[in-house]
């Protein structure tokens, strides 16, 4: 699951259309996510209207917050364990992602927080309730979960926030310039 839905107030501009080594970073997770699982689902606002080159699932939610979209994506897998890359993590390679699932419990994650993560299709309806009270903090969540924590090397980790922190990646020869078409121009 490609999840693409966030604000992106630091950024300045949607993070999915931001480009890095010639593609954005949506195309880049998806082309990785693409590489590791046998389905791929991206999640998000259908309302943001992002010019991507794969259908997005609306995640229905008023709020935007991750969990919004990992309940999305566990409601329209076919698959019991789900793998979710945030748009605003570049680094992440197809071991990475593969270590996470093969480690879910209920779930698994870096030693960083909930995301990237594995989980599994059977933590639905807790999610489901936490959503529906209001209770948006993913991290939080966990903590009624069979969580199995994965180390993983921090440079993977990265979390774009800001086009300055695109711009600096040291893995990368980044561009860190936004696609010219882009709906919010």
């Amino acid at each position: 699951m490609l999840l693409v839905g966030g604000a992106s107030r630091r950024f300045g501009a949607p993070k999915a259309l931001a480009r890095l080594d010639g593609e954005t970073l949506a195309e880049r997770a998806w082309r990785v996510l693409g590489e590791t699982c046998d389905e791929r689902l991206a999640v998000g606002k259908r309302r943001d209207e992002l010019r991507l080159p794969f259908p997005i699932v609306d995640d229905a939610a008023s709020v935007r917050a991750p969990i919004a979209g990992v309940v999305a994506g566990l409601r329209a897998a076919s698959n019991d364990v789900c793998l979710f890359l945030p748009v605003d993590c570049p680094c992440v390679s197809t071991n990475t992602l593969l270590r996470l699932a093969g480690a879910a419990a209920d779930a698994a994650v870096p030693q960083t927080g909930p995301l990237p993560g594995a989980y599994r299709r059977r933590v639905l309806p807790a999610l489901e309730q936490r959503l529906e009270r209001a209770e948006y903090s993913l991290r939080d969540a966990l903590t009624a979960l069979d969580v199995t924590i994965v180390e993983l090397d921090p440079g993977e980790l990265v979390n774009v926030n800001t086009q300055a922190e695109l711009g600096a990646l040291p893995a990368f020869h980044a561009a860190g310039s936004l696609e010219d078409t882009a709906p919010w121009a």
